[in-house]
Parts: C-alpha cells; structure tokens; sequence
C-alpha cells in the first residue's frame, strides 16, 4: 500500500511542478523550491515503511527541489538554478524562526494545538543545522555538476539521473553522520543513510520524463 502510495505522490508531485513551471516559468520553479522546502521540513516527521524500509514521508517533497533546480538549469542557466537553492535555504530559516516564536507564545484556555506543534516542531538545533547544511551544500552541488555535465554535450537524461542521484546520496550520508553520530552506531548510521539513499534513487529516475516535459515548455 505504502509503494502504490509513493508512486502516486510522485505523479502528482511531479505533475503540481510542471504545471507551476508552465503557468509561471522560472518563478514558479524558483517559488517551488521555497514552498517544498518547507512543506518537507513539516510532514518529513512521519516515517513510513515502503519497500521494507522506514522512510521519511518528506522524501518525494524534497525530491522535487532537485528537479526544479535541473529544470531551471537547463533551461534559463546555473545562476536562477543556484536563486532557488537560495530561495530554499531562507525558506528553511524563516519555517525555524517562526515555527521557535509560535511556541513561546503562551496558549489560551482555548487553544488546542500547542502540544502537537510541540511535537512537530520542538528544536534540536543539532539536526536542524545538518538539515540545512546538506540541504545547501546538496542542492548547490546537484546544481554545479549538472551544469558541468550539460556544457561537456552529456544527454539530459545521463546528466539529470547521475547528478540527482549522486547529490541525494551525499545529503543522506552527510545529514544522517552530522545529526546521529556519536547518538548512534556506526552500522545504524549506514543503514539510515543507505535505505533513505535507496528510495530517493528510485524518486529521482521517476523524475526524468518531467525534465523532459519541462523543456517543452520553456
């Protein structure tokens, strides 16, 4: 159930982008990163077992910054591709700040919401900053090596697939060994980071018909 369920948030994910993409052009892909960058940050606390593996539901989400930023690479050039990743990065900041001030307001008698956005947005500054920083150094990355690729003539979809995949690998490995070293084992660590490594893999190939249906509307 799970599976069938990824693979329709893909479809629709997917889709919702092109179609920002085609009613706004580069705006819309540069305000798509903004938006999924903060839509994943909220809904990637819940885990879910997919292909035998727990996952976090943001995965699909953040998948989606990666394609956005190769649409606008290949299509308007690196530096509106790197505007989005920066675009993304204050996103991240300004979901933390706000989401900190929301909860230090103290809450009414007729407040019901206080402990469940206790609950998805409580700080751990550790795993926050590790969030950003990948997300920043993955993102700008995805973006560099898949120019590079594209100015040495690579066919899109070799330069899509390998730089998507080799970038996500690197914000798994890098996020999951800044935020859990030293709470949990090495072995742990590596399973985390590879099972998350293996379904955003699989994302990021089902990604590669919408780049090429993005390039029909430039």
């Amino acid at each position: 159930m799970n599976t069938a369920i990824l693979f329709i948030e893909v479809a629709v994910i997917f889709t919702a982008l092109i179609i920002c993409y085609r009613l706004f052009g580069k705006v819309g892909a540069i305000a798509w990163v903004g938006l999924a960058t903060v839509l994943a940050n909220i809904i990637t606390a819940k885990q879910a077992d997919i292909l035998g593996m727990s996952t976090a539901i943001g995965t699909v989400l953040f998948a989606s910054t990666f394609l956005a930023t190769d649409i606008l690479a290949e299509n308007h050039g690196a530096e509106d591709a790197k505007t989005a990743v920066y675009v993304g990065l204050l996103a991240d900041v300004l979901l933390i700040v706000s989401t900190q001030i929301a909860l230090r307001y103290i809450p009414s008698e007729f407040d019901y919401a206080q402990d469940s956005m206790e609950t998805l947005f409580a700080l751990n500054l550790r795993i926050s900053l590790a969030s950003m920083v990948m997300y920043f150094v993955a993102n700008m990355g995805d973006v560099l090596l898949f120019t590079r690729l594209k100015e040495r003539g690579s066919k899109l979809w070799v330069r899509n697939n390998f730089s998507t995949i080799l970038c996500n690998c690197l914000e798994n490995f890098g996020f999951v060994w800044l935020a859990f070293v030293g709470i949990y084992d090495g072995k742990t660590i590596l399973e985390i980071a590879v099972s998350t490594s293996i379904i955003e893999a699989i994302v990021a190939v089902c990604d590669t018909p919408f780049l090429y249906l993005a390039r029909k509307c430039r």
